[in-house]
């Protein structure tokens, strides 16, 4: 078990449910199946896949932005942009047994923390595709952040294996891959480079 987490996107891969089915057996640390651009109709059908797929592997499968079709499955664990975590009742927060929320400062990550996030996920750190033309905040930002919580922090965007090992001298508990783990033919193998 690595303390990698991996967060899709479908769009990166030939055939997703093979390439989540890999790296469900890699056993990173999580699978956020952050797929934002489908209905919730279409999330759900693929969450369930998704989930099946974690569950035999023993690796927790985190629900993305879609909270009632999230409590409609009975998932244990949802990731929330923090403006979505905001809205949240005490009554909807409490079909989640683990609730995380991205971050992109300081104030936002003091206010997950506030709002009951168990861990939150700071970024992006380095610069990425996904996010191409923003300047990335570098890893002062994600110090900054560690600081200032007590829960854990996961960097995201732009990690490497190569530049992993800065990511937790900051203080970050691990980090977040998306590119890497949606595209490598063997993630078992990428995975174990950030062990290394």
């Amino acid at each position: 078990m690595y303390n990698i987490i991996c967060v899709t996107n479908r769009r990166l891969c030939e055939d997703f449910p093979s390439q989540l089915r890999k790296i469900a057996e890699a056993k990173p640390k999580a699978v956020i199946l952050r797929e934002k651009d489908i209905t919730p109709q279409e999330y759900r059908t693929l969450a369930e896949s998704a989930m099946q797929i974690c569950a035999e592997h023993g690796v927790p499968c985190v629900l993305h932005s879609f909270t009632d079709v999230a409590a409609e499955l009975g998932a244990e664990a949802i990731h929330l942009p923090l403006h979505i975590l905001a809205e949240l009742t005490a009554e909807e927060k409490a079909f989640f047994r683990i609730i995380g929320a991205s971050c992109h400062s300081v104030a936002d990550a003091l206010k997950a923390q506030e709002l009951g996030a168990a861990y939150i996920t700071a970024g992006h750190v380095f610069a990425t595709d996904c996010k191409r033309g923003l300047p990335p905040r570098g890893l002062d930002f994600l110090r900054e952040v560690c600081s200032a919580v007590s829960i854990p922090v996961y960097a995201i965007g732009g990690i490497s294996a190569e530049n992993y090992g800065s990511v937790l001298a900051a203080g970050a508990a691990g980090a977040c891959v998306m590119s890497g783990l949606m595209i490598c033919p063997e993630p078992s193998g990428y995975l174990r480079e950030f062990a290394d």
